[in-house]
């Protein structure tokens, strides 16, 4: 499968580096996904780290789908796509949401309400565009 424009992918192929989503929610933590557990969502693939993560995440994807397609949240306030570091992340009103780096979670964090509210307002222009198109 090739993965969409919409889906920040990884070398590999799979969505936020192949860590599981549903464990930011259920460990606080990111947790390495394992490939014989995996899951398709809008032209990506997850990986987790249980079955029960992977049917939770199936019952529900667009409850533990990263935000803007695993795309740096703060990227796409600005207009552009990109990657993420998987230890950079928050959920916030019950969205997961990656950045770039530590430094770049930081300054989103300080006013995340405000970057999501310009996210939002971007993600449908950008979300189909290549990252190197913006």
């Amino acid at each position: 499968m090739t993965p969409s424009a919409a889906v920040n992918t990884d070398a590999t192929g799979f969505v936020i580096r192949g860590y599981d989503p549903v464990a930011f929610f259920t460990e606080g933590r990111p947790l390495p996904g394992h490939p014989d557990l995996s899951a398709e969502y809008e032209g990506g693939t997850y990986l987790f780290a249980t079955a029960a993560n992977r049917d939770a995440f199936k019952a529900k994807p667009e409850r533990y789908a990263p935000r803007y397609g695993g795309y740096c949240a703060y990227g796409v306030a600005v207009g552009k796509k990109f990657d993420i570091d998987p230890g950079s992340w928050r959920i916030v009103d019950g969205k997961l949401f990656f950045n770039l780096n530590p430094v770049i979670l930081e300054k989103w964090s300080r006013e995340s309400g405000e970057f999501i509210r310009k996210s939002e307002g971007n993600w449908p222009r950008i979300r189909s565009k290549a990252p190197l198109e913006l």
